[in-house]
């Protein structure tokens, strides 16, 4: 068995106040580290979701695992066929190929750490959301760097009956 190691030389420390925040409520993310400042271990960010917002939509990786901490609230998450009610010290990880998605329970709000490991370069692609949000581009634009973000949608018959 081989074993991942990565590669970095001093510890990541990232500040409440100096966190990229991308987004405002209903959704906020805080982009915390990168798969760049952490040699690949892993990257990271916080969601808040207010009222009952989605977070993602149903999408798969391919090479990472992703790792959702309920920090404060309740939130839906899918995991494959079945969506589990997280509330707050609950603790999901998805892994690599199984499709899964996010949102606060409806009428509530979550607060989630969430990782994914190994690392993949993220911030850009919150940065590509932002854009898609005010106007910039367009949604089907997610469709050309769903492989450069490891990050690959799909429909979930379970997910739409549970959000709608």
């Amino acid at each position: 068995m081989s074993m991942f190691v990565p590669k970095f030389e001093e510890s990541v420390i990232v500040r409440a106040a100096e966190a990229e925040v991308v987004g405002r409520a209903p959704t906020t993310v805080r982009l915390l580290a990168d798969s760049s400042a952490t040699g690949g271990a892993l990257s990271t960010q916080r969601v808040t979701l207010t009222q009952g917002a989605d977070g993602a939509k149903p999408h798969w990786h391919d090479h990472c695992a992703e790792m959702f901490f309920l920090l404060d609230g309740a939130a839906d998450i899918l995991s494959g066929e079945d969506v589990v009610t997280a509330g707050p010290g609950d603790l999901v990880v998805v892994p690599p190929g199984k499709p899964h998605a996010f949102a606060a329970v409806p009428g509530a709000d979550a607060d989630l750490l969430i990782v994914i490991t190994p690392g993949v370069e993220r911030f850009e692609y919150f940065r590509h959301l932002r854009r898609i949000a005010l106007g910039e581009a367009t949604p089907e634009s997610l469709l050309e760097v769903q492989e450069l973000y490891d990050n690959h949608f799909l429909e979930s018959a379970v997910w739409d009956a549970r959000r709608h």
